[in-house]
């Protein structure tokens, strides 16, 4: 009997024409068959935001043996959403998001449309990963990251993730030199410097662009900006529970205040 081909869902935050979701829907191709819902628009900061006030579209592009792809007007939450609810046959085997131009590494994970449609499908249930690229050129060279993407996710689509648990890969920009393997890391501690930029539009009001640089003290071993900058590929275990676990016990003291 001849074994099922596993079902991949590929979406992305930087819209439909971007290089790093063509390399992505390349890879995922020789593993399985594939869905592609990706974005009209790019969507880049809008983290886990779902439409619920406008119109929620969808087109379809293309359709062929083992490989569909659509459009969606909404966010990458909203493709996700409307993945495994609406559009496809069954459940995914597996929800894979990007190659996101720039990484999404220490706390940008925060703002990340292509991390925000990974947590999406975990808190479905669903096995997930999400792979970014250190560059934001949009003609970013994606050819180092052919093997790693390949044999994470035979390992994920073979094992599966422990439940809650979804990942978040980033990949250092290609240089003359080979990756220099995998590390399983945590998630390093930074902040955004920010800036707004006044501008003004062709009717001459003030509007504002935001703009900002990342900064980090916590660049050490064990982290994924290390790892980045070490020319390995960052692995970070990723859940959606954004409780502070390990201050349970030290501030029971909030349950002897009276009210």
């Amino acid at each position: 009997m001849e074994t099922k081909r596993p079902l991949i869902l590929i979406t992305n935050d930087d819209g439909h024409a971007a290089k790093g979701l063509h390399k992505l829907t390349a890879l995922m191709r020789t593993l399985g068959d594939v869905a592609v819902i990706s974005t009209d628009e790019v969507m880049s900061a809008k983290s886990h935001s779902c439409t619920i006030h406008e119109k929620l579209r969808v087109r379809l592009i293309r359709e062929e043996a083992g490989f569909v792809e659509f459009r969606c007007n909404g966010t990458p939450v909203d493709c996700v959403k409307l993945a495994y609810q609406k559009l496809l046959p069954r459940n995914p085997d597996l929800v894979v998001s990007g190659i996101n131009h720039g990484t999404n590494a220490a706390s940008t994970v925060v703002y990340s449309g292509t991390i925000g449609a990974v947590v999406e499908a975990c808190m479905n249930g669903l096995n997930a990963i999400g792979f970014s690229l250190d560059s934001l050129s949009p003609e970013a060279d994606f050819g180092h990251t052919d093997t790693a993407v390949l044999q994470i996710t035979k390992r994920v689509l073979k094992k599966g993730l422990p439940q809650g648990v979804c990942l978040n890969v980033n990949f250092p920009k290609r240089s003359d030199e080979p990756l220099k393997g995998i590390q399983l890391c945590r998630q390093a501690n930074c902040r955004w410097v920010e800036y707004f930029k006044e501008q003004f539009d062709e009717n001459g009001e003030q509007y504002y662009d935001l703009s900002g640089e990342l900064v980090s003290d916590d660049i050490v071993s064990g982290t994924d900006l290390f790892a980045i900058r070490s020319n390995h590929v960052a692995v970070v275990p990723t859940c959606y529970d954004w409780t502070a676990h390990a201050c349970l016990e030290t501030m029971k003291d909030f349950e002897t205040i009276s009210i």
